[in-house]
């Protein structure tokens, strides 16, 4: 769905927002979004359908469908519209509930609004009833649940989860060596949890599937953004395939540098597929998770074999390399073939498909040992840092590079924050000026 949209509050619902959405060639009506030229009578139906299954906004005052030269944005009576809704909400559904309606005014005299509403499955007393039958929602259009599903309904705990708003993953763990040090500089973890389609639920994964996902991965700014860690001294790799504890419900795929030297993999980037083991589970809710671990060693690696670009054991990470791998974290989890590929492996809508809520970055020393110097100061009696957990705005939307980048900046300034230094802003500042006369 629009997660963005969906979680964004009413400040930043704006109008032109809206008109950016519609506005998008590539935005259709799917199982969590509806666009509405008005109100109707077929509104309220939509509203239960989606509280019976994943959840979604239905936008009001957009037309159903783009045509070349024709305002798609054509707004409605605010007040009018949301009485009608609260309304037909009252009258018309077992029990009575009201999603969240928020008129977002145009920006100029006419008076007129969109209207979203937010239907969100969590807080809806679920099933839903209209005339004594549940509406569910399909790719687009809303159905009618048959027994089996109307059964599901009522007997799932009404914390289920059902729309994977909760993004939370577990932080990774350094390996070891003999001696207890750590055998990595640091790991980078993102993830996402998924609901699981019906088909999902037991076909075992297939190998197409798995190289259609690692095929997309290769396709996607992930791989440059790695070998740009590496300052050009990673000159053998391997792109992404499967790799070692791959079994019918677990997949492995791994982005491999090699060198000859004791650090047999400098930098390495594995994605984790796990879908839910279904037998004997009594879960309404079953989910998938997808993992990815950055997982670099390029320091330890400049300390045992002298490349160029890597001076040693003077090496430490540059901010711009750190910036560049946020934003091919980012841009790769909203790449439409990675997140394409991940849906048909979970059988599920990729409106489905959410955005990553935070990022993990667990070190091996300091944080503020491992950045390059240049621009950073430290702050007196800042005390020690060896690990940051970012946090996503769930207001940006990863697909737009100009709300991927204020996402990266941000999480650049926490990240000097936490490591107790200071200049990270103006290091962010001088980077974006540089890079901006090639954007």
């Amino acid at each position: 769905m629009t997660n963005s949209l969906f979680a964004a509050s009413a400040a930043d619902l704006t109008i032109d927002r809206i008109r950016a959405l519609a506005a998008r060639p590539d935005q259709v009506e799917s199982l969590t979004l509806e666009f509405k030229q008005q109100y109707s009578k077929s509104l309220v139906t939509t509203i239960a359908a989606m509280a019976n299954t994943y959840g979604g906004m239905i936008l009001v005052g957009i037309a159903d469908k783009a045509e070349p030269g024709i305002e798609r944005v054509v707004g409605v009576d605010a007040q009018e519209t949301i009485d009608k809704i609260a309304s037909s909400c009252r009258e018309k559904f077992d029990p009575p509930w009201e999603p969240t309606v928020i008129p977002i005014p145009f920006d100029d005299d006419s008076g007129l609004s969109v209207v979203a509403i937010r239907v969100d499955p969590n807080v809806a007393p679920r099933p839903l009833l209209i005339d004594l039958k549940a509406p569910i929602r399909l790719s687009g259009q809303n159905s009618t649940a048959d027994r089996a599903r109307l059964l599901q309904l009522a007997r799932e705990e009404p914390s289920a989860g059902v729309l994977p708003m909760g993004q939370n993953v577990m932080a990774p763990n350094l390996s070891r060596d003999t001696k207890g040090d750590p055998t990595e500089d640091f790991i980078l973890r993102m993830g996402i949890n998924l609901p699981m389609g019906e088909a999902g639920a037991w076909r075992p994964l297939s190998e197409r599937a798995i190289n259609a996902l690692a095929q997309a991965l290769n396709d996607s700014a992930f791989p440059r953004a790695l070998l740009n860690l590496g300052q050009g001294a990673l000159d053998q790799f391997v792109g992404f395939q499967p790799l070692g504890h791959n079994r019918s419900r677990t997949a492995r795929l791994a982005w491999q540098a090699f060198s000859s030297t004791p650090v047999r993999h400098p930098l390495e980037a594995v994605v984790t597929v796990k879908l839910p083991e279904v037998y004997g589970s009594a879960s309404t809710a079953l989910m998938a998770t997808v993992t990815i671990d950055v997982i670099s060693r390029l320091r330890q690696y400049a300390d045992t074999f002298e490349k160029v670009g890597l001076p040693g054991e003077e090496y430490r990470y540059p901010v711009p390399n750190l910036a560049t791998l946020f934003d091919g974290l980012l841009q790769t989890v909203a790449d439409v073939k990675v997140v394409t590929e991940i849906a048909r492996i979970t059988d599920i809508d990729s409106a489905l498909v959410a955005q990553p809520r935070e990022l993990h970055l667990v070190a091996g020393r300091q944080v503020k040992d491992l950045l390059h110097p240049g621009g950073l100061k430290e702050i007196p009696d800042a005390g020690a840092s060896a690990g940051v957990v970012f946090r996503a705005n769930p207001a940006l939307d990863l697909r737009v590079a100009a709300e991927r980048q204020e996402q990266v900046d941000d999480w650049l300034r926490q990240l000097g924050l936490d490591a107790g230094l200071t200049g990270m802003e103006a290091l962010v500042e001088e980077y974006r000026a540089k890079a901006a006369p090639n954007a």
